[in-house]
Parts: C-alpha cells; sequence; structure tokens
C-alpha cells in the first residue's frame, strides 16, 4: 500500500479555519454563562426559561449530530459547513436582540441545530485533507486545542463587551467569524463526499433525535429533581427509540449510521474512553466554578480567569501530544495521561474551605497538560478507525460521546456532590440559623451564600461556615469518585490498545499493522473514491 501524500500549506491554512469553527463552539458557551445576570435582569425570564435558555443548545446539537454526521457525507461537507456558518450567524443576530425570552430561547434552538454542522464537519473535513497519519494526528491536536482556546477567549472577551456593551453584543462575537468561514471556505476548504453514502432516511433521523433528546433530557432532569414519573418516562422512551434505531440500521443496507465500526476496538474503546472522560470533565468544572464563587467568593469573571492557566496549557498538551505519539505508543501515552488527571483529582479530595482557588487552579493545570493525550489522541483513534467516506459518522459519534458523558457527568456526580452537601449540612446546622434560610440552603451553596447575606451575625457567618464546608466535602468526595472512573478508563485503554504502534511505525509500514487495522486499510485504499472538488 502507498504511503498517502502529506497535506501542503493550503491544508494547513485550511485547518486554521477549520478551528475557528470550532473554537466558536466553546467560546459561544462563555459568553452565554457570562451574559446570563443581564439578559436575564433585561428579560426577566421564569426559572423554567431560564433554564431552556441555557440548555436547549446542547439538546439540539446532541439530538442532531448523528444525522449531520451522515448529512454531510452525502452532501458534502464543506457545504454542510457553510450552511451551518450561515445558520448560525443568523441564529447569532437573532439571539443578540431578542426582546423576549421565547425569542432567545428558539434562537438557541436554531444555534443548537447549526453546531450540531460545526464539530462533525470540521473534523470529517480534517481527516479527509489530513491522509498522513502524523499530520492527522497533529491537525487534530490543533483542533481538539481550538475548543480550549474558545475556553480562553469567551471570559475575556465576553467580560470586556459587557464592560461597554449590552448584553447582546456578547452574541454577535460570532458573526465576523462565521463570514471569515463563508469566504474563506470555498478559497481554502476542498470538498468531500461519498457517492456511496446513504439517502437521509427521515425514520432513522427522527428515531436518532428521539433518543437523543429523550436521554439527555432525563439526565439533565435527573441532575436537578431526581427521579421524577415524566422524565423517567421521558428517558425510557428515549432509550426505547434508541434500540429501534440501532435494529433498523442493522435492517438497512446502508444505513444512516453503520454499526459494524463498532467492531473496531480502536473505534469503539475510544468511545468508551471519551464517554469516561467526557463524565469527570464536565462535573470538575461544575465542582469547580462553584468552588471559587461560593466558597472563595469570587466574582464569575474571576472564577472563569482562574481556570484560563488550566486551558491554556490543555491547548499546548492538546498540541504536543501528537509529536509524542510519534515516538510512544498512543495507549500508554493516554493511560499514563489519565493516570497523571487521577492524581490531580486525588489531591482535590484533601482541600477544605479555606484552601482558596490556588489548589484548584494547580490541580486544573495538572489536569490539561495531563489529558491532551486522550482530547487529541483519542479522537484521532477513534477518525482513522473508520473509512474515509464514513467520516462523517465517526466524527459524530466522537462528539456524541463527548455530549453524553457530560450530560451523565453532570447528573451522576453532581448528585453524589448534592447527596454529600446536603447529610453534612443537616447534621451540621445551626441553631440560629432560621428555619426558612435552612431550606432554602439545601438548594445549594449558591443558595446558602444568598440566604447568608440577608442575616444577622453570628447566624450569617455560622451558615457560610457550614454550608462553605459541606459543599467542600462533597467536592472530596467527587475527587475520589472521579480518580477512580479515570483509573478504570486508564487501565482499559492501556488493556485494549496497548498493541498500536507509535506513529513513527505506522508511517514506516505505509499502514496500520495492528490486528484491527483490517478496516482503516481498506479505509485508506477506498479514499479515492470520496468525491473531490
Amino acid at each position: 500500500m502507498d504511503i498517502p501524500a502529506r497535506a501542503g500549506r493550503r491544508e494547513w491554512a485550511a485547518l486554521a479555519v477549520l478551528s475557528l469553527a470550532a473554537m466558536l463552539m466553546t467560546f459561544d458557551m462563555f459568553v452565554l454563562l457570562l451574559a446570563l445576570p443581564d439578559l436575564s435582569a433585561d428579560l426577566r425570564p421564569s426559572t423554567v426559561e431560564q433554564l431552556w435558555i441555557l440548555d436547549i443548545y446542547g439538546f439540539v446539537v446532541g439530538g442532531f449530530l448523528v444525522t449531520m454526521g451522515t448529512l454531510g457525507d452525502r452532501i458534502g461537507r464543506r457545504r454542510l459547513l457553510q450552511l451551518g456558518a450561515i445558520f448560525f450567524a443568523v441564529a447569532s443576530i437573532i439571539a443578540a436582540y431578542a426582546p423576549t425570552a421565547e425569542l432567545l430561547i428558539a434562537a438557541r434552538a436554531l444555534l443548537g441545530l447549526a453546531g450540531a454542522t460545526l464539530a462533525p464537519s470540521t473534523l470529517a473535513l480534517i481527516s479527509n485533507m489530513f491522509r498522513d497519519p502524523a499530520q492527522m494526528g497533529q491537525a487534530i491536536g490543533i483542533w481538539a486545542g481550538s475548543f480550549a482556546l474558545g475556553s480562553i477567549l469567551g471570559p475575556v472577551v465576553g467580560g470586556f463587551m459587557l464592560a461597554h456593551f449590552w448584553w447582546g453584543s456578547v452574541f454577535l462575537i460570532a458573526v465576523p467569524v462565521m463570514v471569515v468561514l463563508l469566504v474563506l471556505l470555498p478559497i481554502l476548504v476542498p470538498e468531500f463526499k461519498s457517492p456511496d453514502a446513504p439517502k437521509l432516511d427521515l425514520a432513522s433521523a427522527a428515531l436518532s433525535l428521539g433518543a437523543m433528546l429523550g436521554f439527555i433530557y432525563f439526565i439533565k432532569e435527573l441532575s436537578r429533581y431526581g427521579l421524577e414519573p415524566l422524565s423517567t418516562a421521558i428517558g425510557l422512551a428515549g432509550v426505547a427509540l434508541g434500540i429501534v434505531f440501532a435494529k433498523r440500521q442493522l435492517r438497512l443496507a446502508n444505513p444512516m449510521l453503520d454499526l459494524s465500526m463498532f467492531r473496531n476496538r480502536k473505534f469503539s474503546t475510544m468511545l468508551v474512553g471519551l464517554l469516561l472522560y467526557g463524565i469527570v470533565g464536565a462535573s470538575c468544572l461544575l465542582f469547580m466554578t462553584q468552588f471559587f464563587t461560593s466558597v472563595s467568593n469570587l466574582s464569575p469573571l474571576q472564577a472563569a480567569l482562574c481556570l484560563l492557566p488550566g486551558m491554556v496549557v490543555a491547548v499546548a498538551s492538546s498540541m504536543i501530544a501528537p509529536l509524542v505519539a510519534r515516538r510512544v505508543r498512543p495507549a500508554y501515552l493516554i493511560g499514563y495521561g489519565l493516570f497523571g488527571v487521577a492524581a490531580a483529582f486525588i489531591w482535590f479530595s484533601q482541600i477544605d474551605a479555606t484552601s482558596g482557588p490556588l489548589p484548584l487552579i494547580i490541580g486544573y493545570a495538572i489536569i490539561g497538560l495531563c489529558d491532551g493525550p486522550l482530547v487529541s489522541l483519542g479522537t484521532g483513534l477513534v477518525i482513522s478507525a473508520a473509512p474515509p467516506e464514513k467520516a462523517g459518522q465517526s466524527s459524530s459519534m466522537a462528539q456524541v460521546s463527548n455530549e453524553a458523558g457530560a450530560a451523565l457527568g453532570v447528573a451522576l456526580l453532581g448528585s453524589v456532590g448534592s447527596l454529600v452537601y446536603i447529610s453534612q449540612l443537616d447534621a451540621t446546622m445551626p441553631a440560629d440559623v432560621p428555619a426558612a434560610a435552612a431550606d432554602a440552603a439545601r438548594e445549594n451553596v449558591a443558595g446558602a451564600v444568598a440566604e447568608a447575606g440577608q442575616l444577622a451575625e453570628p447566624a450569617r457567618t455560622d451558615l457560610l461556615d457550614v454550608a462553605r464546608d459541606a459543599f467542600t466535602s462533597g467536592v472530596n468526595v467527587f475527587g475520589w469518585v472521579a480518580a477512580v472512573v479515570v483509573v478504570a478508563a486508564a487501565v482499559f485503554i492501556i488493556g485494549t490498545l496497548k498493541h498500536v504502534p507509535p506513529m513513527s511505525e505506522v508511517e514506516e509500514q505505509g499502514q496500520d499493522q495492528d490486528p484491527d487495522g483490517a478496516q482503516a486499510a481498506e479505509g485508506a485504499a477506498v479514499g479515492a473514491s470520496d468525491q473531490v472538488k
């Protein structure tokens, strides 16, 4: 088999354009969190409406990922990305000038529909442009780093805009970025689509949408209200639709999602790894931001800035990991990196309410340094395990693992922390705290801090002390649980993929020689059948 052609300057320039779209996804999330207090004061949404403003984007993204991945394979990945950019820009303008909460929710839903095209399309295009294994690893590392870069720029740029303009201005930042994307895409990025891609099966698309929406809705409601009949019924309906979807794919001659990809150990192992890490990653951010604001008494902007060192390190780690993987087996690099992440979580289990933000800042930097191999190399292994004509499907599954892991993490580990918090609060609540204030404090630590501000001394200090101690105990328990999950993921990945060679050996051989390499080799062989314009 011939060694794949190496990418040139045009492909690297195209990567910079595609990374803009990826960066904007996390950027948009952070600026919304910063803008939430101002837009709430202006639009006065109800509690339910405020939750929908926050959640509808993730619901729609998760629901349409599989459909958009397959659609990109059929109509062209660049074309789908262009359509997504147009919708993202239009939705951003609507959100910026929304006069009501209802219209803002609708705009966020449209943003979610557009966002569902961005990650799978950009990742699929990268896998098509960079066929050399080492270059693909570097390109995916840069792509993964752009998500962290968006998290860095979001608080800084968003904070500046909110200091000088109205809340809607943070949404307008996306518009010029999308205009640049639309101008440069036809110049730098070639079109790729598969001539054998399945027609859009509306029944499969509806089943996929229903399954993801039902699952994500149940998990989010579980994290807030526990098991309730309505949300549980919706969750079970989502599971049932997922089973019907899978059975339909097995019957179709040309399915929307080729389930045979899961037979490849690289593909299935790394999807599990990304899912497990998504569980602890999302909940880690949840606990850290609450600790910064409610225990260390920082402003939301200060809390966001405390995350920046870890995000800067994460960007560098994602970009460096593919270079190290040229000499080190990916499983060892990913697995030992996860052991480092577990060490940081164990450190979190030792902090107390008086520790201040510095231990968490340092710990998050360690996490950023050590999770880069999983984010970049893990995603690369998922993509390389699938044939090029199914890049859209494999890219969408990588994102589904991240979305599902994040939803599970916030629900499950968030609930664990909440149980610890409430249990310790009930056991240590001072007698001088009024019953109404104590009940409000049981909701969450932010509610305890707000309620304490209405009390006189010494009840004020007493409530703050016990609430902050109780929340920190929840963080301690989270640290131990997260460490166990991460160690399990590391052992699983090392044990399953230790046979996968370093990138330099793959280059020398011209193909993947591991036992699962048949599909990757076959994919590279038929890659020429992709229509390239």
